[in-house]
């Protein structure tokens, strides 16, 4: 039976907590979530270098017990914001993206036409986005109000500004056990600055070498100290010009297909209009009176262009789109402290962001349906392209994006038992609003503006006589705006919570004092996506929008939950670690409560070397918008097993994989209710030496394993269950029961147009929903080198190297199913293996900073052998000019490295979305100290 939190079992909870509380008082040191690090700089340095060396105790994320050894039983990465700074990056994504656990690939403004084109997601171990818990200071921060692909819940890195962060923590491993839900891949913490004194103002201008993308930041970031009081500001002022696919030479039209070469290029059908009852060949098409094809494209050169195959070819379709956004974001950080007299403190912290941005994807397109047109007397069928200078320019029909977000947190801290015993009570709140306005045509309008009223029906075919003359000749941008509306959706994200933390040592063993640290937590998770009316597949008003479905969706649930920790020193080499947690959850799945648990050992056998090892169970609760997602629409691809077998064929024949097969059909999805936590368990084994003075090396290998992962109901699942269902056998010829309750669920999801000439029983639509279904696991390899030398006259030298090899990636699409090794799958794109590495020298007055990233090879697009590596460099100079003023400038992708070449890729843009078209970027810089 399902308790409220608010019962028995919450007080049960409350009482365990209490216990661990009033252990007996030992000597012990406040865990404040990563924001102490901050008051040893050292640590921070350190901590990236890989190195055995003790420090003064500070807590570093993974856990929330204080530690003086910089390396503990499971790896952690550093990015500092000094490192931010020498490497030349604008922002903590572009710098976080070559770290090397992120071997996964996202959606990003490359694929405007995904979902969210203006948000920023990383993927660590290739799990997906939602896979690694996103920390500010510690604490959980509200979502992208958009799903990320109108699925799942992620948070977006893009509205994070650089001048308020002192560094970023990447803990790689599961670690639902200090954390909670999402941590199954790892945790990446970002610490904000405090304790700044002074003002610094950084001013920093670029542009590309091949056109557009020109970009301005302002940063101003100060501090100020008074006898009990403290306060540290930031301020950012980001703002990017767009850039075009038609400004890149290389993917700025279909002649730029690596396959067919300039001559032979295929380009989409700019206009044509069909009969039907005749076919599907040229001789079925129907031009103006007295025109032939070359003619009929002449009235919209030079964009449209007669082309091999006989028809009007658009060859800069879809080069219209964005590659890169046109965004103004502005934000602001407010850190602050009061020391009372009785060694209370109290502090708090606001973070509020504003972005604006255009985003475009490509020029828009219209296909009317089947229609019957009295006056040609046949089925007609159309498709009919909309070039930019129709519709008033590139510019005039993009989508507005416009973004506000603000997080806000206090609470006090302070010590019990003769400072023995250290506690933080912290309270926050954190939102993030999103608003769009996205040009599309009016259905009706558009309709009516070539083919006029219906007349009629001629069967299943609505009656139309088209005015042919109108539908060939060029729109003004006048006449193509009044067939425009604006489809305007706002979403909504929230999160509220509130903690309790104390942490310290519990006693004395031989060996050392046993740590302990325990946490309360209470939160609420809020969501609303409001799509625009119209969208909405099951809408019956006046005024649809044309080939434009959204995901509507809303809901709330309450969590709570109890954790401890503890590090015990068994001998002096040899510590271990323990934690336990548990998360209820009030919403309305069957979800309802998850116990985690963590163990680690370190081992240090001599000074210089830690052997580690760790073991950590993991949980996901379903995503919000898994659950709530109210019905919407889609299109996708989908194998049509039922037909290729009806046909005679085996279901694993090439001819089931071709067109005839194999085609797009819409689909209806919505969120599902029954759904239950994903489980992960993953463990870790390396060592970390430190070889000799300034030189250390770490290598770890992890395991990760994921069951019960959320995702819609597989298509290859679902149609081979249909195909089976409707022909009485599997593919085996076992017989199969077609009155079953299986076969009525299957069947009754898809729905087929009949059989009659032209539709021959293809699917007309489908429906989806999530579930519980797949089974991931990956494991690899994460080595690092670092090397400090310092000398009396050349200056200081710091090298570094990282290496992240993917050893097995296995996955099973749904139960019953094979499961495959897809690390070497054709089929596979994220990548096997990732490289960075950095060389920084400092001498007097002058920095310069060499760094670069491989990323290794990818499947081609044909799927039949492999793509080269990509690599590159960056190089980053600073001079200090006076005691307070210093100039820079940095070259990110110093040789204009572009995608590998991929022959057989014949498909627009032409290489694989993880590549980045913008090519070389120059950035000059000026830093002016005040104080």
């Amino acid at each position: 039976m399902k308790v409220h939190a608010w019962g028995v079992k919450r007080h049960q909870l409350t009482a365990a907590l209490s216990a661990a509380l009033l252990m007996p008082a030992c000597g012990v040191a406040l865990a404040q979530e990563g924001q102490e690090a901050q008051a040893n700089p050292q640590a921070t340095s350190e901590a990236s270098s890989s190195s055995t060396t003790q420090l003064d105790k500070v807590t570093v994320v993974g856990s929330r017990i204080k530690r003086a050894e910089i390396e503990g039983p499971t790896p952690v990465t550093v990015i500092t914001a000094d490192d931010i700074e020498k490497q030349g990056f604008s922002t903590v994504y572009d710098a976080l993206t070559t770290l090397t656990q992120f071997t996964g690939t996202v959606q990003n403004e490359l694929n405007q036409s995904g979902f969210t084109p203006n948000a920023s997601f990383l993927n660590l171990r290739g799990l997906g986005p939602g896979y690694q818990l996103i920390l500010i200071n510690g604490r959980r921060t509200a979502d992208y109000p958009m799903p990320y692909n109108s699925q799942s819940n992620a948070v977006n890195l893009a509205n994070i500004p650089a001048a308020a962060i002192e560094r970023v923590e990447v803990l790689s491993g599961g670690a639902s056990a200090i954390y909670g839900s999402d941590a199954v891949a790892g945790v990446v913490n970002i610490v904000m600055k405090t304790n700044f004194d002074g003002d610094e103002f950084t001013l920093r201008g670029g542009t590309t070498t091949r056109g557009g993308g020109d970009s301005a930041r302002l940063q101003w970031v100060g501090g100020k100290t008074g006898e009990k009081w403290n306060l540290t500001y930031a301020f950012e002022y980001l703002s990017r010009e767009e850039i075009f696919a038609s400004q890149r030479d290389f993917m700025d039209s279909y002649r730029d297909d690596p396959k067919a070469g300039p001559e032979n290029a295929t380009a989409t059908i700019g206009i044509r209009l069909r009969n039907r009852s005749i076919g599907t060949g040229l001789n079925a098409y129907v031009y103006p009176d007295g025109e032939d094809a070359a003619s009929t494209c002449a009235r919209f050169a030079p964009d449209f262009e007669l082309e091999k195959r006989g028809v009007c070819g658009y060859f800069g379709y879809p080069a219209t789109q964005e590659i890169r956004n046109s965004d103004s974001n502005l934000s602001a950080y407010l850190y602050g402290t009061y020391d009372f007299s009785n060694g209370l403190q109290a502090f708090a912290q606001l973070s509020a962001s504003k972005a604006d941005a255009k985003i475009a994807s490509a020029t828009q397109f219209w296909q009317p349906g089947l229609f019957y047109d009295p006056n040609i007397d046949g089925i007609l069928d159309g498709q009919r392209i909309f070039t930019p200078n129709e519709g008033g320019g590139l510019e005039a029909n993009q989508t507005k994006v416009n973004e506000r977000s603000i997080d806000v947190a206090a609470g006090l801290r302070g010590s019990l038992f003769n400072d023995r015993f250290d506690w933080e009570a912290t309270v926050s709140h954190a939102r993030y609003k999103l608003e769009t306005s996205q040009p599309r045509f009016l259905e009706n309008k558009v309709r009516d503006y070539f083919l006029g009223p219906q007349l009629g029906m001629a069967g299943p075919y609505p009656v139309h006589e088209i005015n042919i003359d109108r539908y060939f000749s060029p729109l003004s941008p006048d006449t193509f705006q009044s067939l425009i509306t604006k489809v305007k959706t706002d979403a909504e994200s929230e999160v509220s919570q509130a903690s309790f933390t104390i942490s310290g040592d519990l006693f004395e063993l031989p060996a050392g004092p046993v740590g302990i640290a325990a946490v309360i937590e209470g939160a609420r998770q809020k969501y609303e996506l409001n799509p625009d009316p119209r969208i909405d597949p099951n809408y019956a008003g006046s005024e649809p929008i044309y080939n434009l479905t959204g995901t509507g969706g809303g809901g709330e649930r309450d969590r709570y939950a109890i954790g401890v920790e503890l590090s015990i020193p068994i001998f002096e080499p040899l510590k271990a670690s323990l934690a336990g947690r548990y998360d209820k959850y009030d919403d309305v799945t069957d979800v309802n409560g998850a116990f985690t648990w963590s163990a680690g050992l370190e081992y240090r056998p001599v000074e210089s070397l830690l052997l580690r090892g760790g073991y950590a169970t993991s949980f996901r609760a379903p995503d919000m918008h898994y659950i709530f997602a109210e019905e919407s629409g889609f299109f996708t691809q989908i194998p049509d097993e039922y037909r290729c077998r009806r046909d005679g064929h085996n279901a694993t024949d090439d001819i089931c994989q071709t067109a005839a097969y194999t085609y797009q059909v819409f689909g209806l999805r919505r969120g599902s209710k029954d759904l239950e936590e994903e489980e992960g368990k993953s463990y870790t084994a390396g060592f970390v030496w430190d070889v000799i003075d300034g030189m250390s090396v770490s290598m770890d290998y992890y395991n990760i394993k994921l069951e019960g992962a959320v995702d819609d109901i597989n298509t290859g699942y679902l149609f081979r269950e249909e195909a089976a269902c409707r022909l009485g056998t599997d593919r085996a010829g076992n017989p199969v029961d077609p009155n079953s309750s299986s076969c009525q669920f299957f069947t009754g999801l898809v729905t087929r147009l009949g059989v009659d000439e032209i539709n021959d029983d293809e699917v007309d639509f489908y429906r989806s929903f999530p579930i519980n279904q797949a089974m991931l696991k990956t494991s690899g390899i994460d080595a690092r080198w670092r090397y400090r030398l310092d000398t009396d006259r050349l200056g200081q030298f710091n090298f570094g190297l990282g290496w992240t090899h993917v050893l097995k990636m296995e996955e099973q699409l749904f139960p019953g199913a094979e499961i495959r090794n897809i690390r070497d799958d054709k089929q596979y794109f994220n990548f096997r293996s990732r490289i960075n590495w950095e060389v920084n020298w400092e001498l007097d007055d002058w920095t310069v900073n060499l760094n670069g990233y491989r990323w290794g090879s990818l499947p081609n697009w044909e799927e039949t052998g492999r793509i080269g590596s990509y690599v590159i460099w960056n190089l980053a100079v600073q001079k200090e000019i006076t005691e307070k003023a210093t100039i820079g400038i940095a070259v990110n992708n110093v040789f204009d490295e572009l995608h590998p070449t991929d022959n057989s890729y014949n498909t627009y843009p032409f290489f694989w979305r993880a590549y980045s078209p913008i090519g070389r970027e120059v950035f000059a810089s000026f830093k002016y100290k005040f104080n």
